[in-house]
C-alpha cells in the first residue's frame, strides 16, 4: 500500500499562489497515478487532477483548467499541485490520493488518501 503525506497549504490572497506537494513512500509508489481532490465545509469531496504513473496524461476538473497544474517526480516520489490565480472558491482542504491499482493513466479507484491539507484564500 501506498503512504501518502501532503504539505504545503496555507493562507493566501486571491490571485496569489501555492504549490502542494505530496510524498509518496512504498513498494511500489512511483507505479500509480495520483491525484489531487478537495473538500470544502458542508461539501462533498471533490476530484482536482490527476496524472498517470508515468507522468504523461494529466486531467483537470473544469474549475481549476488552466489555472492549477499536476506534476510528478517519479525519483523524488513525489507528486505536485501547483495553483495559480487562486480565488476564494478554491478554499478547501486538498487531499493527495494514488490509484488502488498500478501501472494506470488516472484514478479509478482510490487506494490510499493523504491526511490534507489546509487552503485558505481570503478576498
Amino acid at each position: 500500500q501506498v503512504q501518502l503525506v501532503e504539505s504545503g497549504g496555507g493562507l493566501v490572497q486571491a490571485g496569489d499562489s501555492l504549490r502542494l506537494s505530496c510524498a509518496a513512500s512504498g513498494r511500489t509508489s512511483s507505479r500509480h497515478a495520483m491525484g489531487w481532490f478537495r473538500q470544502a465545509p458542508g461539501k462533498e469531496r471533490e476530484f482536482v487532477a490527476a496524472i498517470s504513473w508515468g507522468g504523461d496524461y494529466t486531467y483537470y476538473a473544469d474549475s481549476v483548467k488552466g489555472r492549477f497544474t499536476i506534476s510528478r517526480d517519479n525519483v523524488k516520489n513525489t507528486a505536485y499541485l501547483q495553483m495559480n490565480s487562486l480565488k476564494p472558491e478554491d478554499t478547501a482542504v486538498y487531499y493527495c490520493a494514488a490509484d488502488r491499482d498500478d501501472y494506470t493513466d488516472s484514478i479509478v479507484t482510490v487506494g490510499s488518501w493523504g491526511q490534507g491539507t489546509q487552503v485558505t484564500v481570503s478576498s
